[in-house]
């Protein structure tokens, strides 16, 4: 990539951080209006469900392929595609004429959001060789994911309370065309200099697993979960799971590369980003519909009432960037698991008449969270990892990141689905399950921060590290001396 000036290297970064506001907020910014969506379209709870999962499903199931995808055939060239697919599936959603329509859209959004999100980062980390600018780019550009998740709510209210719920796609639509024209003009074209290899096996038994649970889960409201459907979904994924477990290790270049779990360190970063974003998840699926079904608030009140996270995250998300750097990911962690589990213990105590403040408190204890959580879990997903898996590592935390949202809402509808239909006292009861399971979470995210930051699991980190740079210089001498040989030393490696 040829050097560029200052100024279009600042442009390239507006860029990309533009395609992570509209895709990560798309997220969060649903929820506020999922009532006026119910009524209009007549949707069920399940397909209330289906809105947010069939995006952040999408997202998970498909980030690492896009990854590879853009290495290969061009980051700008898979980049504009990206934004091309974003935009029209905003539009589509706009005009859904019905539910089913509506969730089609939001699968055609997230097929884009797949191609944005890893993509974006690459671009990004490409643009900017110097080591420190390039890790105050990448700085700038995380921030925007929190952020954005953090706010969507409260501009999904204002655009849903104004225009109507279909503005909520319809906003994204000129931002994706700016994009678009800039990207074009402005975003120089880089590949990776060895793509990895696609590995179309991986990638369908993947979606087995993921569809195959979050599935079975949301249609149990609908189906219950005596029924074979429900039954067998499960079972599906659990023989789709072991067949990825076996399949995966015996690949030169796998799509999910099993060795990384090996470091202590990586395999509890992606496990508390699951943990943590299905915690977060359930929370604002039930705490949106709380506040509008139980307490009549409008689309723009609830919006409002969980501006306290947005807030706490924009104020204290660069405090915990700096935390990470002086001091690792321990505290930051810590602090996130119990500032989630002190969240849902609170939100057992918040009755159908409980006072607004008290309310505003409590999301002030999710707003710690969320501003504690994203900075320690990609630090420590790629920390002593090599060169050549660091985009890796990345892109799976981010898978586990999307796929515990989506497990957070799947699991939310299910406890509080078939009470919504039965009044504002029956569906307060209902959600203590969904605060029982979100403090068990958050336990278990202050659980891994304390197992998986000390001296033990860095050492082990280390040995994992020195792992792939030892089997990586055997697939480079393997190489060299002839491709028969190379693959054979390869075995399961990269």
């Amino acid at each position: 990539m040829p050097e560029l000036s200052r100024g279009r290297r600042l442009l390239v970064l507006a860029v990309c951080c533009a395609s992570i506001v509209v895709v990560v907020m798309d997220i969060s910014i649903v929820n506020v209006a999922l009532p006026q969506i119910r009524d209009d379209l007549g949707a069920s709870e399940t397909g209330l469900q289906w809105t947010i999962d069939a995006y952040t499903l999408v997202l998970a199931s498909f980030l690492v392929l896009a990854g590879s995808a853009a290495d290969r055939f061009g980051r700008r060239r898979v980049f504009r595609a990206g934004l091309a697919a974003f935009g029209l599936g905003s539009l589509l959603c706009g005009l859904a004429p019905g539910i089913g329509w509506l969730i089609a859209a939001r699968a055609l959004q997230a097929a884009g959001g797949t191609m944005l999100n890893p993509v974006a980062m690459a671009i990004v980390a490409a643009t900017f060789p110097e080591p420190a600018e390039r890790a105050r780019a990448i700085g700038v550009f995380g921030s925007m994911s929190g952020l954005s998740l953090a706010l969507g709510p409260v501009l999904g209210g204002l655009l849903a309370d104004g225009p109507g719920w279909r503005a909520v796609f319809w906003v994204n639509v000129p931002i994706v065309a700016a994009a678009l024209v800039c990207a074009t003009r402005f975003v120089p074209e880089s590949r990776a200099p060895r793509a990895r290899r696609f590995d179309p096996v991986g990638q369908v038994l993947v979606v087995l697993v993921l569809g195959g649970l979050v599935c079975a889960i949301v249609e149990s409201g609908a189906l219950g979960w005596t029924s074979p459907v429900v039954l067998g979904l499960p079972v599906l994924a659990a023989a789709a799971l072991l067949a990825l477990l076996g399949y995966e290790p015996r690949r030169a270049e796998p799509l999910l590369d099993l060795r990384l779990f090996r470091s202590l360190p990586f395999a509890g970063a992606v496990l508390a980003a699951l943990f943590a974003l299905c915690g977060f998840g359930a929370f604002l699926f039930v705490t949106t519909l709380f506040l509008q079904d139980v307490r009549g608030l409008s689309a723009l009140g609830a919006g409002l009432c969980l501006l306290p996270v947005g807030a706490l995250t924009l104020v204290l998300s660069p405090v915990t960037g700096r935390v990470v750097a002086a001091r690792g990911p321990r505290l930051p962690l810590v602090t996130a698991g119990a500032a989630l589990a002190l969240g849902g213990l609170a939100s057992l105590g918040l009755g159908q008449e409980a006072p607004l403040p008290g309310l505003l408190a409590v999301h002030l204890l999710f707003g710690v969270f969320l501003a504690t959580v994203n900075p320690p879990i990609s630090n420590t997903a790629v920390s002593g990892m090599p060169p050549s898996m660091a985009g890796l590592a990345a892109s799976m935390a981010s898978v586990g990141r999307q796929t515990g949202t989506t497990l957070g809402v799947a699991l939310a509808g299910a406890i509080v689905g078939p009470s919504l239909s039965r009044g504002g006292a029956a569906f307060t009861e209902a959600e203590r399950g969904v605060w029982w399971l979100v403090a068990a979470l958050g336990l278990g995210v202050l659980a891994l921060g304390l197992l998986t930051t000390g001296r033990r699991a860095a050492a082990g980190a280390a040995r994992a590290a020195a792992l792939f740079d030892t089997l990586e210089a055997g697939e480079t001498g393997g190489a060299a001396r002839g491709p028969r040989r190379a693959g054979a030393r390869a075995g399961g490696s990269r």
